[in-house]
């Protein structure tokens, strides 16, 4: 980052300590905008990966037209609507038709799409698409449960709600007995 930019940015930090009424000389708050800064590239580093080249290379050979489940795949985000964190556990099912993935990068494709400003609606959808994209099998569904931190700490305040969303495609689509099978492997 330029490091015009990176100081503008950390004085604009500075300014948010002056508008919620904190001492912005405070000692423990001195170093707190590169800090920010520094944990900023860490949680929106999904801008700098290409989902596609993460599912880049796939196999033929270990094709099956047979259910493929990873779940409980962890994850962490901001939503994009209040800058507060949620986080969760997303699955995801697949039925291959001529190509299959290694399972760490059903898990690193959520990492890219969680470390970006969204809304779990959306980051459910594009993982979706991505694998019906790249792998062209015969169905995808990917469900996730969230903690949104908007949903706990502002608002209405509501501790134990949690957000469930899922994306549909193909033949889990078609099928209600696939669905089933999917959902009752996660369960």
């Amino acid at each position: 980052m330029k490091k015009e930019m990176k100081n503008h940015i950390e004085e604009n930090i500075r300014e948010i300590f002056d508008y919620i009424g904190e001492n912005r000389q405070r000692e423990g708050l001195l170093e707190t905008p590169t800090r920010v800064l520094k944990s900023w590239e860490h949680l929106y580093s999904g801008y700098k990966s290409n989902p596609k080249e993460i599912l880049g290379k796939v196999f033929a050979d270990g094709a099956c037209d047979e259910m493929v489940v990873l779940k409980n795949i962890e994850f962490y985000s901001v939503c994009e609507h209040h800058l507060l964190p949620f986080f969760g556990k997303i699955s995801i099912g697949y039925i291959p038709d001529s190509k299959v993935v290694g399972i760490s990068k059903l898990a690193r494709l959520v990492e890219v799409y969680s470390r970006r400003l969204q809304i779990q609606e959306k980051m459910t959808a594009q993982i979706a698409d991505t694998l019906m994209e790249v792998l062209q099998p015969k169905g995808v569904m990917v469900v996730a449960e969230a903690k949104h931190m908007c949903m706990v700490m502002r608002g209405v305040e509501k501790q134990d709600s949690l957000m469930l969303t899922s994306a549909i495609r193909g033949l889990f689509k078609s099928d209600h007995r696939t669905r089933e099978e999917f959902m009752g492997h996660i369960r």
